[in-house]
């Protein structure tokens, strides 16, 4: 597994994101029972920078913690067959791992939601990279059924 960390926030979280990121990404593909190598970029910007992502990509004008943009299709979460169909779509080939998708974080509300929820940034930050990677392995909560699904994870 693969993992690439920009922060362009200027700002820095007092543990280590690269132990904390590696930790959960192979924690959450084991869960998943992920049978691929797998790539992972992560963006960590501030409010201003990820409202204007949000309003990029999503046309959404609005701040928010996380951003995901999954790389890979699935006919339901976590259903790895459409990738061994159609691996060279999807496959990085310097690496031979399957590019899962990105992440885009905002260290504001990470200290904010941490503070507003009483609990620590480690736990906040490692919640929502869970919550991102469930996404990139094709789970949502936009509909209340979807939903039922992917909180349990």
């Amino acid at each position: 597994m693969t993992f690439y960390v920009e922060n362009e926030s200027g700002k820095e979280l007092p543990f280590s994101t690269d132990e904390l990121i590696s930790d959960v990404i192979k924690k959450v593909l084991e869960k998943e029972k992920c049978p691929y190598e797998m790539e992972v970029n992560i963006l960590i910007t501030d409010n201003a920078g990820i409202r204007e992502y949000n309003k990029q990509f999503r046309e959404i004008d609005s701040e928010t913690d996380v951003l995901s943009f999954p790389n890979v299709d699935y006919d339901s979460p976590a259903d790895f067959s459409y990738i061994s169909e159609n691996e060279a779509d999807y496959k990085n080939p310097e690496t031979e791992e399957i590019v899962l998708g990105d992440i885009i974080l905002s260290i504001d509300k990470i200290y904010s939601q941490s503070a507003d929820y009483g609990h620590s940034l480690k736990r906040e930050f490692a919640f929502l990279i869970v919550h991102s990677m469930l996404h990139l392995l094709g789970y949502d909560h936009i509909e209340p059924s979807d939903a039922l699904i992917m909180e349990p994870r």
